[in-house]
């Protein structure tokens, strides 16, 4: 039987990533599905593990050669996407894919499987926490946290269009939610 999808969005610094680690380490037979970007990996970063670093050009050729389930360009220059061979290999293989992507990939994504793909949206509890979330992680200049709530502020108005919304204002209550989301989805 081939995987179903679980597709994770939400603004910068929302918590996605870290529910989606958290629901790794738990028995839904889940693989994740690396994106691909063509920004530069931050220290901590793995190739392959994190994303598919690309350069920009050889992201545009595989843009042009139809290779991607979805792709955007979020930021001046910086595209990220994801592979459509990444997300068959994972299903062929009769795992559930789960993503962690922007929410226009999340909503594309969906619109693609449709009823085969579960799509949550992680909310922040307020745009003044998410701003305090990106200052704390001490990763990005000023300007890139500015880009990143005004980003955030258009993004949020993406919420509906998810079958799920988790309101990430307790991380343990959040965890739990996610949880007991997949195990209705996966039954």
């Amino acid at each position: 039987m081939r995987g179903k999808l679980i597709i994770f969005s939400a603004p910068s610094g929302s918590g996605k990533t870290t529910i989606v680690k958290h629901l790794l380490k738990k028995e839904f037979d889940l693989e994740f599905s690396v994106s691909a970007t063509s920004r530069e990996p931050r220290p901590h970063e793995i190739n392959g593990k994190d994303y598919y670093f690309l350069s920009a050009e050889t992201f545009q050729q595989k843009v042009k050669n139809d290779e991607f389930l979805e792709w955007e360009e979020v930021y001046a220059g910086i595209c990220y996407g994801t592979l459509k061979n990444e997300v068959e290999r994972i299903r062929d293989n009769g795992k559930n894919v789960v993503f962690d992507v922007d929410v226009v990939g999340g909503v594309n994504i969906k619109k693609y499987y449709g009823n085969d793909a579960l799509a949550v949206f992680v909310q922040p509890p307020s745009v003044e926490e998410l701003k305090k979330r990106l200052i704390g992680r001490s990763t990005e200049t000023d300007d890139k946290i500015n880009m990143r709530i005004a980003k955030a502020e258009q993004e949020l108005s993406y919420a509906p269009q998810f079958d799920v919304v988790i309101v990430n204002d307790d991380l343990e209550k959040a965890l739990t939610e996610a949880e007991k989301i997949l195990e209705r989805f996966l039954q």
